[in-house]
């Protein structure tokens, strides 16, 4: 069934009796050709592209859980190309086109949102290494626009630009980023994928792969063993927990990321803004409430639930940057579980297995990188090569010292 104003007209008429279930509650079959340990944003993605893409409809999608109960449905949905380094910016910048046409692409509204992410500086330090990126996101034909105090001054007058610690001097200002209604995202690839024969095994957990040689002949579940001809991982933070299966150990730690959203108040912030003194980001969503997070907890952890410390850092990051937030009520707090890399960036790439690929390491990254990682990641299962966008994501980049380091914090995972 197609969704268009027509279907939403025709059902209201009839008592809304004719939807259909967006996708299937499949049995899972004894032998798939791919099978994809993960129903998360990444997996789903994958399989909605190999199906549309390259034709490849004989997939299963296993979730350990149900469909957005992980990482997809818990984020701050944002979305961005305002990447530096070239092993990163034209991976995202595939990502955001995709999101640009995503919504008449898998027919289905996942309310994106450009309007605008905007990256604060503080000092003339700051301001140059903004300069630069800008630059760097240009050579990519990105767009960036830096701004000075007064033009960040008209958009966002609530500010505290006087703060004699953290004075607002301008920002560099990605006007297509924005915003993706994150739940959405899971609900339209899995009904995307569905409709092109791919099987949603919901409840199914990977609980061992089986081996033969070199090669992956299946996993065991808690449905039953499940044979596959390729087997591709998109666990995300349980991506470690998931390839020791297969022998496998990989540079990657597991974080908690916290996010937060407040009571709903009358629109005041119309993008995304980034605080440049400490990490802490906000947007408004459509149904009024501040979105908004920090930094990951700094400790290892397969909790979705964080600390109050970390808590207690992000408000105090927030009301430093917007003083009027001191009087706004949090409603709710969660976490999700985060591949958090040596260097900060993704991993995408086929491992020491023949028919084994690997699709981890998202750190902060991973929603926006969605729909990018996804084409790139069917990409190389379809076709046994990378795509030129992710040739430089290869894992072997830890051995051979070709590091992504977007910030330049070395190989310490809880600092990127």
């Amino acid at each position: 069934m197609r969704y268009s104003a027509l279907s939403i007209l025709l059902n209201g008429l009839r008592g809304n009796a004719g939807w259909r279930p967006a996708w299937r509650q499949p049995q899972p079959r004894p032998h798939y050709d791919v099978v994809i340990v993960g129903g998360g944003g990444h997996g789903l993605a994958t399989a909605y592209y190999l199906a549309k893409e390259f034709g490849i409809t004989n997939v299963a999608v296993l979730e350990k859980n149900y469909i957005g109960s992980g990482n997809v449905g818990r984020n701050t949905t944002i979305i961005r190309s305002n990447y530096l380094l070239p092993g990163n910016n034209p991976f995202y910048e595939l990502s955001m086109k995709l999101w640009e046409g995503l919504e008449q692409d898998f027919n289905f509204n996942a309310m994106v949102s450009q309007r605008g992410v905007v990256n604060l500086y503080h000092s003339d330090a700051q301001r140059d290494a903004y300069v630069r990126r800008g630059n760097a996101m240009r050579l990519h034909g990105v767009d960036a626009e830096l701004l000075d105090r007064d033009a960040i001054r008209a958009v966002l007058p609530f500010l505290d630009f006087d703060n004699a610690r953290f004075p607002i001097q301008g920002g560099l200002i990605q006007r297509r980023g924005g915003t993706v209604r994150h739940d959405a995202v899971a609900w339209g690839y899995a009904r995307g994928a569905d409709s092109r024969g791919v099987d949603i095994v919901q409840n199914c957990e990977v609980t061992g792969v089986r081996q033969d040689g070199n090669r992956v002949t299946g996993v065991e579940t808690t449905q039953g063993f499940i044979g596959c001809d390729r087997l591709a991982l998109a666990a995300a933070g349980n991506s470690s927990q998931v390839a020791q299966m297969a022998g496998l150990r990989l540079p990657v730690e597991s974080h908690v990321l916290q996010a937060f959203v407040s009571e709903a108040l009358k629109p005041f912030i119309d993008c995304v803004v980034t605080f440049g003194a400490g990490h802490f980001y906000v947007s408004q969503s459509d149904k009024g409430g501040l979105v908004f997070g920090g930094d990951i907890d700094g400790y290892n952890s397969y909790a979705q639930r964080g600390n109050l410390a970390t808590v207690e850092h992000v408000a105090e990051a927030g009301k430093a940057l917007i003083p009027a937030l001191s009087r706004v009520r949090v409603l709710r707090s969660w976490g999700g579980v985060m591949d958090m890399s040596m260097d900060g960036s993704p991993i995408i790439d086929r491992v020491h297995r023949d028919n084994l690929y690997l699709n981890a390491g998202w750190c902060y990254g991973g929603f926006k990188a969605t729909p990018a990682s996804g084409y790139c990641f069917a990409h190389l299962i379809a076709k046994g090569e990378p795509h030129e966008t992710t040739r430089q994501m290869r894992l072997d980049r830890f051995e051979r010292g070709y590091l992504i380091d977007e910030k330049g914090q070395g190989a310490q995972p809880n600092l990127h």
